[in-house]
């Protein structure tokens, strides 16, 4: 267990994990998403540990990511102040993740979990849900972040609201990504939110429905864990245990089973960063609803983003179309077919 000075402080816990394929060419296996400056100076990663840096309100972070990242980690890390890094022995999605976190805590720790690789426009607005969230932490419950839905949108996970609760709701059901007419539905009733993959807890009450709802996971982690090896703030958690389990999301693992599920609403200016179409409506727009960085040229052009990290672009006459150069690498997509962007085999490595 890391020996801690928390003082009823938040615990950041900072999920560095996938490969963000849908932002390729940017994105790629050695440098991907969180790493890279893709809404101003700072990486989306430095961002995560930026709003958590108050340390009368956060303890410092602890950041859970695979070997391959652990030297970006350490170099984009620099200057957060006593942030440790704990390195996953293998990739097995979110749950065993935060699960080797939560083992390393004291019982009642309040832990922030966090993608690393979100936007948050809002900062103030994602303090106040975070303090919200630990209030009902600190009662017991296990909370998801949920935002408040500004567009019918099939791309993520929704959260239906239940009864109320001191500084939320209890979550009445989490719903899968749904199609155009049913997104359109749960927006009129005012009841759903997004998922936002960010949650609160304590350590120990995610450990405990861990044991209930995935046995064997939670075994195995207390053995990696147990027979990790601490140097110089960087935690590895033994192998071999952990290479067995079998990867799971934290919502499917816990959050879908839990008796104490709860929900804080938060209007934070959140995206996901989730293809190049999430980007773009991240970053701001000309009177025309175009972006560019790079050596570019536009003519006639609505809602149009180009990224050149060399060549001359000239695009003429085109709407709602992405173009991204990066070294010998060239995408061109409709922001409608964004998402196919992942599949080509460029993106996968290959």
């Amino acid at each position: 267990m890391i020996e801690t000075d928390n003082a009823g402080r938040i615990v950041p816990v900072i999920l560095c994990g996938g490969s963000g394929t849908r932002l390729w060419p940017r994105s790629r296996k050695e440098r991907p998403k969180p790493f890279l400056p893709l809404l101003g100076e700072r990486t989306l990663f430095q961002q995560s540990l930026d709003r958590v840096a108050d340390r009368d309100i956060f303890a410092p972070a602890m950041i859970v990511a695979g070997e391959a990242h652990a030297a970006l980690i350490e170099e984009q890390a620099a200057e957060a102040e006593g942030a440790r890094l704990v390195v996953e022995p293998a990739a097995k999605n979110t749950a065993p993740a935060i699960a080797l976190a939560a083992a390393l805590l004291p019982r009642d720790a309040v832990m922030l979990v966090c993608p690393s690789d979100h936007h948050i426009g809002d900062r103030d607005a994602f303090v106040a849900g975070a303090k919200a969230a630990a209030t009902l932490a600190r009662e017991g419950h296990m909370v998801a972040f949920g935002i408040e839905p500004t567009a019918p949108e099939t791309g993520y996970g929704y959260i239906r609201k239940g009864g109320p609760l001191s500084s939320g709701h209890r979550i009445a059901q989490f719903v899968e990504k749904p199609d155009r007419e049913t997104a359109e539905g749960f927006l009129s009733t005012g009841d759903f939110l997004w998922n936002g993959g960010i949650f609160a807890f304590s350590a120990g009450a995610f450990l405990d429905e861990l044991a209930e709802h995935r046995p064997q996971m939670a075994e195995r982690v207390a053995e990696s864990v147990g027979n990790a090896v601490e140097k110089a703030g960087t935690i590895r958690p033994a192998a071999g245990p952990f290479e067995g389990i079998e990867g799971e999301s934290v919502d499917y693992a816990v959050m879908e089973n839990t008796g104490r599920a709860a929900v804080v609403s938060a209007d934070m200016q959140w995206s996901d960063i989730g293809n190049w179409d999430a980007l773009m409506a991240a970053r701001p727009g000309n009177e025309h609803g175009n972006r560019s960085s790079g050596r570019v040229d536009l003519a006639d052009c609505r809602n149009v983003m180009v990224e050149s990290d060399g060549p001359r672009v000239s695009v003429a006459g085109l709407e709602n179309v992405i173009v991204v150069v990066d070294g010998d690498e060239v995408l061109v997509t409709t922001r409608d077919a964004a998402q196919q962007v992942g599949k080509f085999p460029g993106a996968q490595g290959r």
